[in-house]
Formats: structure tokens, sequence, C-alpha cells
């Protein structure tokens, strides 16, 4: 575990030891650590779908396997415009995924403590075991095994909007910041691509087993992509302008040739089916407006507010003002 940060029962507070393959505590509580992450949550919940997501893609979105910065331009723009604010810090990352951010954190020389409800940690693990001043295990956003008021930066990407209660998430992350930290977040808005095509087949899976969930949606690009890659090619043709917007608005296929050109196929196949994936499998897929977000994170007790369109909908960052 990293220095400095108190691990505890996430019920009952209390100091956590580790004894064998379990975390105990003196009251008798016990977390298994299966494969060299303690879990705090069961392996399967509902968002086991991003798990089986995450561990079959889990280089996909890897600054350090596409060789090109995606990831680092995000967070850099999520950050304010610099990443040295993470060099030297404890860093809680909530909703950990793959590791896409958690990798440029660490090569920023931040100390890492992530964190993910699904499975997808131990891609997260693969991922970035190898960097000394990192720590992950499975956990709820909303009942983490820690004290409060740990970390000079909290970054909870791509996740707000996938947890039952956003609003509640906000407020417990902001709890987890030290007085004159910082907190950053994004948040699907309103607007969000949710087409009739996407609807459907969202309420068609929700039931599903994750398995045959992946096997469809893969499927379902393997049929697709094809023509998504025909008609990019053919973009300037005048009779292929006018079809190919109505391909994009009724394909479920989530199409980054025009976000990332600089993909090579391979990889922007990758991205569309893991992304697919996921606009198409989760649980809760809550919106907020810029100006709800500014108001519950001044509810939090967040000070230097700062909240903008951009990336997937809503970014913020947020500071806990000293002597909070």
């Amino acid at each position: 575990m990293l220095d400095e940060i108190d691990v505890v029962s996430p019920k009952t507070r209390s100091p956590l030891h580790l004894h064998q393959d379990s975390l105990i505590s003196d009251m008798g509580e016990h977390y298994p650590v299966i494969n060299r992450i303690p879990r705090f949550v069961p392996l399967e919940n509902y968002a086991s779908s991003f798990g089986l997501q995450w561990n079959a893609y889990r280089r996909t979105q890897l600054d350090s396997y596409t060789g090109l910065p995606i990831s680092k331009s995000r967070l850099t723009r999520l950050a304010g415009g610099s990443l040295d604010i993470f060099k030297e810090k404890n860093v809680l990352e909530a909703g950990c995924g793959a590791g896409r951010f958690t990798e440029i954190m660490l090569q920023e020389g931040a100390n890492v403590f992530a964190v993910d409800i699904s499975t997808a940690v131990e891609a997260n693990y693969l991922n970035c075991n190898a960097y000394p001043n990192y720590f992950v295990c499975q956990a709820d956003i909303l009942e983490l095994p820690l004290l409060p008021e740990q970390f000079d930066v909290v970054v909870c990407v791509g996740v707000i909007q996938h947890t039952p209660d956003p609003e509640r998430s906000i407020r417990v992350l902001c709890s987890h910041v030290k007085p004159g930290g910082l907190l950053i977040l994004d948040h699907y808005t309103y607007g969000y691509s949710t087409t009739p095509i996407r609807r459907f087949l969202r309420s068609f899976l929700q039931n599903r087993t994750k398995e045959y969930t992946m096997n469809f949606i893969q499927t379902l690009c393997r049929v697709l992509w094809p023509s998504h890659k025909i008609l990019y090619r053919t973009k300037d043709n005048r009779v292929m302008r006018k079809i190919r917007p109505l391909l994009l608005y009724w394909s479920p296929v989530v199409d980054y040739q025009d976000a990332y050109p600089e993909l090579d196929d391979n990889l922007l196949f990758e991205w569309a089916t893991l992304d697919t994936h996921d606009t198409l499998t989760d649980c809760y897929k809550h919106l907020r407006s810029a100006e709800q977000i500014h108001e519950h994170l001044e509810a939090s007790g967040m000070v230097e507010i700062v909240t903008l369109y951009a990336g997937n909908g809503v970014e913020a960052r947020a500071r806990k003002p000293l002597g909070y």
C-alpha cells in the first residue's frame, strides 16, 4: 500500500491488516486479496460489463500502446493545462478502468491509489504494477476503504454518470480531498448521443449475460465497420457526403475516424468495439449540465470551481479550501 495512506474497512472504518490472503480488521472483518488485489465488493456487480470490457481491451486506449498522446492530452486539459499538479502528490483515481490515465499520472511522478468497482482492476494491475508508487483495489466509490481528506488530488474521469447517484458520488469524492487539494472530474451532459437504435439495443441487452452482450457487440461491429470505413474514405464524394451522416446516426457503432484519424485501422476498430460496448451496456447513464455540476460542487464546500462543456460533456475542477 502507498505510504501515508490509511486503508480501513469501508463499513466500520477499522484499520486493516494483511494476513495471508485477506485484509482483516480488529472487528473481525475479512476482505479477500485475489490476484494481489484487495476486493471490498463482490466480483460481480452492476458494473460487471465494464470489467469484462476493460479486460478484453486492456491496452486499447493506453498511450503506451497507441504511440499517441490521446489520453495525455485529455488529462492535461482536465487538469487545467499542466500535468505538474501530479508530481510527488498522493492521487486517488476513482474509477480507474484499465489505466489509460493511471499510467500517465504515474509517469508524471504521482503516487496513485487506483480504485474501480469492476474487475477492470485486474487489467489496471497488469498495465501499471511495474510502478513502485502504485496501489489498486476493487471497491465502490460510495464506500471507499479510506479515511477522509488523504489525497492532494482526486481524479474521476468517465465514471460518475455510471454510478447510482452522481450527486452522492461527488460529495464522497470531495470528502477525500485534502484541504487545499484539487478534485478533477467529468460527466455526460444533455444532448449525449442516445439515438433510437442505441436506446433500443441498450434496452435489449440490459438483462443479458455479459458474455452474450460482448459477443453480440463484437459481431455487430465486425458486420457494420466495413461500411463505416468505406463511407469515411469516400466522404469527399458529393453523394457519400450526404449518405455518411445518415449512417453515423442510424448505426449503433461508435466511430472515431473523424476524431482520431491518426489511429491505424486496427486501433480504430478496437476503439469502435470498446466504446460501442461501453455505451450499450452501462447500467446507469445520468446526464447533468455544467450549471448542475457547479452547484453541487459549491454545495459540497468546494471553491475555485471551473466547469465547461468539453470532452464527453462537462469537465470540472474544484479546490477544497484550507481550513475547511
